[in-house]
């Protein structure tokens, strides 16, 4: 919770005049990103697309600080945008706005009948007779085109940023980790998404951060963008082939609808390791509760919204490029030579795929990068993979005077990234070929916060 001080602060600031100059502007843009029925989901591991349920988006901001290169934010209703995907997705953006791809961020919301990309990976497959097994190639490269077209006319129709706000509140019966721990310290039971076991479902929340946070913008007083920030696995139910943003897609339309003309992007938070497993048992009928719930939520958190003059002197982008050290168990050699072998299954040669091509890429010294936008109080983190909750509670303890916010699913080539501890508890999540970096990736991205939040 944001600290006393800062909540005075804040109020007095917002409340008193203030001569500012109105040199920062914000475009946003969206663009339809459904799959076309028969695409593969979730990168070929769950049944293809049958039936659209609802559309899913790519949406986001073009922020336009005077005197600096244009920041993009991009949120993309897919389960994971990884590797060269990823880098490419970042540079097209980038080029439309007229900006370096270091100056963008590209996220997904990692909803499960949803598509994939890595283009890497899909290169890799395609030499061994297996392309677009895991996604439809050339629908990905429509969707990014058809994002960096939205860019450059966005670009051109910006509204002058007087203030930014900020605001928070707790979600209620959402979030719950899924690790359950036993007595000897390690995982007895994991509550996936969907726990239809009621014992595994009785036992405790466990560590998450129940509160989902709202950055928006203004003009004056009237609201342009509200940008949410919440962590936990976004999925209801899936992997029968019904195409959908499931319920924070929900909860996102139930609050634009109810805030006309206000756009409306949210962003999943470090929920590698939580899911709402406790309060859902995998009914359809509970998506609709669910989204219930985190709408509430984001409502509470935009009537909680305390308002600060902006200059483009208040607004900041860093960036901290980092090597994530990848598994020792997991080599090269041995994963070309499972991607080579038809005698193997092909989820197994496409899981080696995987493998090969986030080691190539580490053997070539491409690195990671995290990005820190600073908008007056508030600082907003860009993170790689499927994080655990941890690496976000330990940023907010960082920077307790200020709200931090933390969007995940960035860079998705590194799946799953636990803490050091994690790694010996055992559970699906830091398991082989699930985790592709090693225990000492804490000390790598806890050293990057460290210095991205020294204020």
């Amino acid at each position: 919770m944001f600290s006393r001080s800062l909540t005075i602060a804040l109020s007095i600031f917002a409340g008193a005049p203030f001569a500012y100059s109105q040199n920062v502007s914000i475009a946003t843009y969206q663009v339809d990103v459904t799959p076309l029925l028969g695409s593969p989901l979730c990168g070929g591991a769950v049944l293809p697309a049958q039936v659209i349920t609802d559309p899913l988006t790519a949406r986001g901001v073009i922020l336009l600080p005077e005197g600096q290169q244009p920041v993009v934010l991009c949120a993309v209703d897919w389960v994971g945008i990884a590797n060269s995907g990823h880098d490419e997705w970042r540079n097209a953006l980038a080029e439309a706005a007229g900006t370096d791809a270091s100056r963008v961020a590209v996220h997904t919301l990692h909803q499960h009948d949803a598509p994939f990309c890595d283009f890497d990976t899909e290169a890799l497959i395609d030499e061994q007779g297996m392309g677009g097994r895991m996604f439809n190639v050339p629908f990905a490269r429509e969707c990014m085109e058809r994002a960096a077209a939205a860019v450059r006319e966005a670009k051109s129709k910006t509204t002058p940023v007087t203030h930014v706000g900020v605001g928070q509140a707790e979600v209620e019966k959402v979030a719950s980790n899924r690790r359950v721990l036993g007595p000897d310290g390690t995982v007895l039971h994991t509550r996936w998404t969907a726990t239809k076991d009621p014992e595994v479902r009785a036992f405790p929340v466990g560590t998450i951060d129940p509160m989902v946070q709202a950055v928006s913008f203004w003009n004056g007083d009237e609201p342009l963008v509200v940008m949410t920030y919440y962590a936990t696995h976004p999925q209801s139910h899936y992997g029968q082939g019904a195409v959908s943003a499931d319920f924070p897609g929900m909860a996102r339309s139930m609050r634009e609808e109810a805030l006309p003309g206000v756009k409306h992007i949210h962003f999943n938070g470090a929920g590698g390791n939580v899911t709402a497993g406790k309060w859902n048992d995998g009914s359809p009928e509970n998506r609709p509760v669910l989204a219930g719930r985190l709408a509430d939520g984001m409502k509470r958190a935009w009537e909680s919204t305390s308002k600060t003059p902006v200059s483009a002197a208040d607004i900041g982008w860093t960036v901290d490029d980092v090597a994530l050290p990848p598994r020792a168990e997991v080599t090269l050699e041995d994963e070309r030579a499972r991607l080579a072998d038809a005698s193997l299954e092909d989820n197994v040669r496409l899981r080696a795929a995987r493998e090969v091509a986030l080691l190539e890429r580490h053997v070539a010294g491409k690195k990671t990068t995290i990005a820190l936008l600073k908008i007056g109080p508030v600082r907003i983190l860009h993170m790689p993979g499927e994080l655990f909750i941890e690496y976000q509670l330990a940023a907010q303890a960082m920077l307790p005077e200020r709200p931090v916010c933390m969007a995940a699913y960035g860079d998705y080539g590194p799946g799953y990234i636990g803490t050091t501890v994690s790694y010996g508890e055992g559970g699906y999540e830091t398991g082989l070929y699930v985790s592709r970096t090693a225990p000492s990736v804490e000390e790598v991205l806890l050293g990057s916060l460290q210095r991205l939040l020294s204020d």
